[in-house]
């Protein structure tokens, strides 16, 4: 099969890792790619927004299946549009991508369908806003109702820092993703995501894992993209992940069916483990990054072979299997981020930090010159390592993040620290 995988992040070299693996592939594009992907796929220079183009190239290559791989795609209907050319395509369509488009609309579904989640308040007007979240209490989380790059959401510890919050989102700090301001709650607990596989019928699990938002160790500083992550995640046990398939994955996809927004392909559910149980944060309507880097180093199955099934509507006849072994991401990024950083330094002991056990280089924002790596992203690599435990699998990442080097570069050095904790008890 000739595949074409759009995007260009860490989660894309993970998926093209793995698609590269699959006994069904004849080719894999990826458009736009990067310098990692570019080691397992032949990279094209089309934007994954870039729909006329990219319809375009997949007719001309004879492309039996493309991979969406982020949420703007996905959410801005190049499901629909692929289809349409007669092009099969990893959904969801843009119907159902609402489901991460508006996180007004989850919020409703939630209540609506008896989920659990967050007290909350939807707002078109600031005024409106500040109101109703002087009354829920502090501290209150301001979001973006659209999407945002995975950092749409403020924390407020005070009133002085909702107002400004709320004005930041509603005068445009978020693009179009801030023309509607979700308040809510407070949450108090422990965040996991949680991934499933829907053809819009059936739903199979994945496998959970924990990220880590925060800029800085120890939880501290902005919210960015993700810093890290590892699977599987010791704070979602079997149980739990029962718990989440039965009482919010499967009950929302067959209610997304209901509303004419058939769901297909994955989904992501982000749960806050709090002391009243699991409640829903959100939901995305892909992989994660960081998480799907350490699922796919995990992942025993074919991957292709279940994403086909997804679109396929034949679910029901496939069995995933996963490695026992725990697998950590660390998220080398440039200094500055997830604000302003500087672009184009070039990256030593790619070659080196490879070469130890256990470790996959995932790249993110890097590009070739001639024969250096430079790093030109916020996020430039993932390292990813595997190991009997996620204190292994961190000893590990970290002998290898020490041998990788360029100017600027920074990462946190406490991935795993919630799940090591709970090893060591």
């Amino acid at each position: 099969m000739n595949i074409l995988l759009i995007g260009s992040g860490g989660r894309e070299h993970a998926l093209a890792w793995a698609l590269s693996a699959s006994p069904l592939l004849s080719r894999l594009y990826c458009a736009p790619g990067n310098a990692g992907i570019a080691e397992v796929a032949e990279c094209v220079p089309i934007q994954a927004m870039d729909f006329d183009a990219l319809v375009a190239f997949a007719k001309e290559k004879k492309i039996d299946f493309a991979v969406i791989a982020s949420d703007p795609p996905l959410v801005g209907g190049l499901w629909d549009r692929m289809e349409a050319a007669g092009i099969r395509a990893t959904g969801p369509g843009e119907a159902a991508a609402i489901l991460e488009g508006s996180k007004g609309f989850v919020k409703d579904l939630c209540r609506e369908i008896g989920i659990p989640s967050a007290a909350y308040g939807r707002f078109r007007t600031a005024a409106e806003a500040k109101a109703f979240a002087h009354t829920i209490g502090l501290p209150v989380v301001v979001k973006a109702d659209g999407l945002a790059a995975g950092k749409g959401v403020i924390i407020a510890e005070n009133e002085a820092e909702a107002g400004k919050a709320i004005d930041f989102m509603f005068e445009g700090g978020f693009g179009d993703s801030g023309h509607e301001v979700v308040i809510e709650e407070f949450m108090d607990g422990e965040e996991a995501s949680f991934f499933a596989l829907s053809d819009g019928e059936h739903v199979i699990p994945l496998a959970g894992a924990q990220d880590h938002k925060r800029a800085f160790d120890g939880d501290k500083g902005p919210n960015t993209g993700g810093m890290g992550a590892y699977s599987p995640a010791p704070v979602l046990p079997p149980a739990l992940e029962t718990v989440a398939m039965e009482r919010f994955i499967k009950p929302t996809v067959a209610a997304m069916g209901a509303k004419g927004r058939p769901y297909q392909g994955v989904i992501y559910l982000g749960l806050m483990i709090t002391k009243d149980g699991p409640k829903l944060v959100e939901y995305n309507c892909r992989f994660g990054d960081p998480e799907c880097q350490v699922l796919m180093v995990r992942l025993k199955s074919d991957l292709l072979t279940a994403l086909l099934a997804a679109r396929d509507g034949i679910l029901n006849t496939i069995d995933l299997r996963w490695r026992d072994d725990a697998a950590l991401t660390v998220a080398m990024a440039s200094k500055g981020y997830p604000g302003t950083y500087e672009k184009g330094h070039p990256i030593t002991g790619l070659a080196e930090a490879a070469k130890l056990p256990g470790i996959t280089i995932f790249h993110a924002g890097t590009t070739r010159r001639d024969s250096e790596i430079l790093a030109t992203g916020g996020r430039v690599l993932s390292v990813t390592a595997t190991g009997q435990n996620v204190a292994e699998a961190q000893a590990r990442a970290y002998a290898a993040v020490d041998r990788i080097h360029w100017d600027g570069a920074f990462c946190r050095r406490d991935i795993g620290w919630r799940a090591i904790g709970r090893e060591r008890r």
